[in-house]
């Protein structure tokens, strides 16, 4: 079973992200592979801030990327970017950490304003981990993304529909690139 890790770059608990990254879960577990989810926030800060590789969790999450067959990667857009947080991660991740892992980039972000984020801010960094199966991002508008009275997290169904068609995507091509391994 491919292994997909749902690399969350939110500061926040309650980001409205979470809503899209369960929706992501659900839909490639649906679709037959195994999901693990990396929380950026929950890594130790001084590690992350001091660049400390040989810090245990740091260790472990690495690895988990290295495993992972393919990454979506998740990031509230602040200041016309990714988190600098998912940042700091992916400078720890090896020069070729992303060599052939299909990367889905996904960003929420409070205007369409920032739709070009993912090309122009994210891209460029994934491509210099390696990443040359990089799909094409979905970016959602954070008004898309609603809670409902016992705080669950609903996704409009517009953004729904291209998230769920990116995720689809991005599953045949993780098959795609299995076959041909």
């Amino acid at each position: 079973m491919p292994n997909v890790v749902l690399l969350s770059g939110s500061p926040t608990p309650s980001s409205r992200l979470n809503g899209i990254l369960d929706f992501a879960h659900t839909t490639l577990e649906s679709a037959g592979f195994h999901v693990e989810r990396l929380l950026v926030r929950n890594l130790p800060p001084e590690a992350l801030v001091h660049a400390r590789f040989d810090d245990p969790e740091i260790v472990k999450a690495t690895a988990a990327i290295e495993r992972a067959d393919a990454v979506v990667i998740a990031t509230p857009v602040y200041k016309a970017a990714y988190t600098g947080l998912l940042k700091s991660f992916l400078d720890l991740l090896p020069q070729k950490g992303l060599v052939r892992k299909p990367v889905l980039p996904v960003a929420i972000g409070g205007t369409i304003a920032h739709l070009l984020t993912i090309d122009y801010a994210l891209k460029p960094v994934l491509s210099a981990l390696g990443a040359t199966r990089i799909q094409t991002g979905v970016y959602i508008v954070d008004s898309q993304v609603l809670r409902d009275d016992q705080g669950r997290l609903l996704i409009e169904d517009e953004a729904r529909k291209r998230l769920h068609d990116a995720l689809l995507g991005f599953a045949e091509e993780l098959d795609t690139v299995r076959v041909n391994v």
